[in-house]
C-alpha cells in the first residue's frame, strides 16, 4: 500500500503575541505604564485561549447543555448541566476580572480597553461564554446607573466578583413570542401583592444563558397602558433562599443553528418574585438603554474576535497546506484573498474598539460633547456593521480550507454557525439602522464625524493618506446630502441600511487612516497605509436612489 497523506490541522499560538495589530493599537492608545501593568494578563489570556481552551473546545465539540426537569421523586427541579468548557470558561472569566475590571476602574477611562482586550482574546475559545458575560456586564451597569442601593448592594458585588464561588452571571429576559425587537408588545404581567411585593406571570420565548443566578426583565404592571411606556424593569433571582426555582419553569432548551453550548430556554414565569429596578413602574424600555450600550459593545468586540480567529486559522493552514506545487501562502490569489479578510478584520476592530474607548471615557466622566455625540451614533452602527462583516469574513475564511472547512470535526463549521447569531442578537441590522438614523440625532453625529475627518486631514502629510481621508469625507458628505433631499419617511426608512453602512464604512476608513498615520510617524511602518488603501478599494459609499415602490412591487 502506498504511503497515506495525513494533513496536519492548523495550530494556534499565543493569541496576544501573534496579533500584531492588537498590540500596535494598544501601544497607540494606552499610556506606557498602563500597558506595562496589563500586558502580563494579556499574554496569559492569549496563551490559554490559543492552547488549553482551544484544545478543550475541540474535544468538547459534541457536548451540549442538558435539561433535567424532574428528579427521581417527581419534584420539578429544572436542572441544567453545562459543558466542561463552559465550567472552565466561567472560572477563567471570574479570576481574570472580565466583568470586574471596568467597575474597579483601576486605570480610569482605559479600564474598558483593558477589559475588552481580554474579552477579545477570550471569546473565540469560550464557546460563546461571552453571552452571559455581556448580559452580566449590562446588568451591573444598569443597576449602578439606577442608583437602587438595595439591588446594587445585593447583586453588583456578585456580578463583579473575581471569586468563582461568589460570582454571578445575569440573564436578560426581553423576548416574547409577540415580539423580539418590538418589546412594547410584551404580555408578561406584574402583579403587586398586598405586602407590596411583585410577582411576574408570562412566557419568555428566548432567554439565553438560563443558568444565571439573576436576570433583568420587562413586565407590564397591572393597570399600565400598552406599548413600551407601560412596561417596567424588574430584577429577578432565579432561585429562592431554599434553592428551589423562583416561580420559574424551564419549558425546553432551544434547538438552534449555532451557539448550541449556550443554554437558551423558553421560560414560564408563574408567580416569580421580583423587584422593581427603578422607582417608576413605567418606561422600562428607557431603563434598559445603559444595558444595550454595553451589550452592543460586547456584540461588536466578539464579532471582531471571531473574524480574527477565522483569519488566524486560515493563515496557519495556508502556511502548511500544499497545492499545485506550493504552500497556499505562496499562491498569489490565495494571498490576495486572505489579505482582504485581514483588512476587513482590522477595520472592524478599529470601529468596535472606538466604541469601547468612548464607553470608557463616558463611564470615567472624561468625555467631551463631540465624543458624547459620536458615542450615540456609533453604538448601533458598530454593532450592526461588525456583525455583518463577521459573517462574511468567517464564511470566506472557511472556504479557504476547501472541503475541510465543511467537515464538522475540524471545528470550523461551528465557528460560522456561532457567528451567524451576531447580526440577530442585541438588535437586528434593520432595527439598528432605524435606531441610528431615525431615533438618534444622526445629523449632529454626522457633523461631529465630519469635524473628525477635517482634524485628521489637517495632520496628514502622506499624499496617499490624504487621498484616502477624502474618500471617507466624500462618502459622509454624500450621506448628509442624501438624507437632506429625501425627507419622505418611506424613502428614509427603506434606505436606512445603506445610509448607516456607508457611515460605518467611511468611519472605518477614517480610523484606518488615523492608525496608519500614527504607525508611520511612530513605528516607521507603511503597512497601515497598505491596509487603508486596500479597504478604500472596497465599496465605501453604498448609497443609491432606490424606489420603495419598486421594492414593494418586486415582492408582489
Amino acid at each position: 500500500m502506498p504511503d497515506l497523506f495525513i494533513q496536519s490541522p492548523p495550530r494556534l499560538g499565543n493569541q496576544y503575541s501573534d496579533d500584531a495589530f492588537l498590540r500596535s493599537w494598544l501601544r497607540r492608545k494606552l499610556p506606557v505604564e498602563v500597558l506595562q501593568d496589563i500586558e502580563g494578563e494579556l499574554q496569559q489570556m492569549g496563551a490559554v485561549t490559543g492552547d488549553e481552551l482551544y484544545r478543550l473546545q475541540l474535544d468538547d465539540r459534541l457536548r451540549e447543555p442538558a435539561l433535567t426537569q424532574w428528579d427521581a421523586w417527581g419534584n420539578r427541579v429544572d436542572r441544567i448541566e453545562v459543558t466542561s468548557l463552559w465550567q472552565r470558561a466561567a472560572d477563567i472569566a471570574a479570576r481574570s476580572g472580565l466583568i470586574a475590571i471596568p467597575y474597579a476602574r483601576r486605570h480610569g477611562r482605559f479600564s474598558r480597553i483593558h477589559q475588552f482586550a481580554l474579552a477579545y482574546l477570550f471569546h473565540p475559545s469560550s464557546d460563546v461564554y461571552t453571552c452571559p458575560l455581556a448580559m452580566t456586564d449590562g446588568a451591573a451597569r444598569t443597576l449602578t446607573v439606577t442608583g437602587n442601593t438595595r439591588l446594587i448592594e445585593r447583586a453588583v458585588p456578585h456580578l463583579t466578583s473575581r471569586d468563582p464561588a461568589q460570582a454571578w452571571t445575569s440573564g436578560q429576559w426581553m423576548t416574547e413570542s409577540t415580539g423580539g425587537s418590538d418589546v412594547g408588545l410584551s404580555l408578561t404581567q406584574a402583579r403587586r401583592e398586598s405586602d407590596g411585593r411583585w410577582r411576574l406571570y408570562g412566557k419568555k420565548w428566548f432567554t439565553s444563558a438560563i443558568t444565571s443566578q439573576m436576570a433583568l426583565t420587562l413586565a407590564r404592571p397591572e393597570g399600565n397602558g400598552s406599548g413600551g411606556s407601560g412596561l417596567a424593569m424588574f430584577y429577578v433571582e432565579t432561585h429562592g433562599p431554599d434553592g428551589r426555582p423562583n416561580g420559574i419553569r424551564v419549558e425546553r432548551l432551544k434547538d438552534k443553528l449555532g451557539t448550541r453550548k449556550v443554554p437558551t430556554a423558553e421560560l414560564l414565569l408563574d408567580g416569580a418574585w421580583a423587584e422593581l429596578v427603578t422607582a417608576d413602574p413605567r418606561n422600562g424600555t428607557r431603563a434598559i438603554e445603559p444595558m444595550l450600550v454595553v451589550t452592543r459593545a460586547w456584540n461588536s468586540v466578539t464579532s471582531v474576535a471571531f473574524m480574527r480567529r477565522a483569519v488566524a486559522l486560515a493563515k496557519a493552514y495556508a502556511a502548511q497546506r500544499r497545492a499545485f506545487g506550493a504552500t497556499l501562502d505562496a499562491l498569489p490569489l490565495h494571498v490576495d484573498t486572505l489579505a482582504g479578510l485581514e483588512v476587513e478584520t482590522r477595520a472592524a476592530f478599529l470601529l468596535a474598539f472606538e466604541l469601547v474607548e468612548l464607553i470608557g471615557c463616558q463611564e470615567a466622566d472624561d468625555i467631551d460633547e463631540q465624543q458624547r455625540v459620536l458615542l450615540r451614533l456609533l453604538t448601533p452602527i458598530a454593532k450592526l456593521l461588525t456583525a455583518k462583516q463577521a459573517v462574511a469574513t468567517v464564511s470566506e475564511a472557511i472556504e479557504a480550507f476547501g472541503g475541510a472547512g465543511y467537515v464538522e470535526d475540524t471545528g470550523l463549521p461551528q465557528l460560522l454557525r456561532d457567528t451567524q447569531v451576531l447580526p440577530i442578537w442585541e438588535g437586528t441590522t434593520n432595527v439598528l439602522a432605524l435606531d441610528a438614523l431615525l431615533r438618534g440625532d444622526a445629523a449632529t453625529g454626522l457633523e461631529a464625524l465630519g469635524e473628525r475627518v477635517s482634524s485628521c486631514r489637517s495632520q496628514l502629510q502622506d499624499p496617499e493618506l490624504a487621498r484616502l481621508v477624502n474618500v471617507a469625507g466624500d462618502a459622509l458628505v454624500h450621506v448628509g446630502a442624501w438624507v437632506s433631499r429625501n425627507g419622505d419617511a418611506a424613502v428614509l426608512q427603506s434606505g436606512a441600511r445603506r445610509v448607516v453602512m456607508t457611515i460605518g464604512r467611511a468611519w472605518q476608513l477614517l480610523l484606518l487612516v488615523e492608525h496608519a498615520h500614527w504607525s508611520l510617524e511612530t513605528e516607521h511602518e507603511r503597512l497601515g497605509i497598505a491596509a487603508a488603501t486596500r479597504f478604500a478599494s472596497t465599496p465605501i459609499d453604498l448609497l443609491a436612489d432606490i424606489s420603495p415602490r419598486d421594492s414593494r412591487d418586486l415582492l408582489a
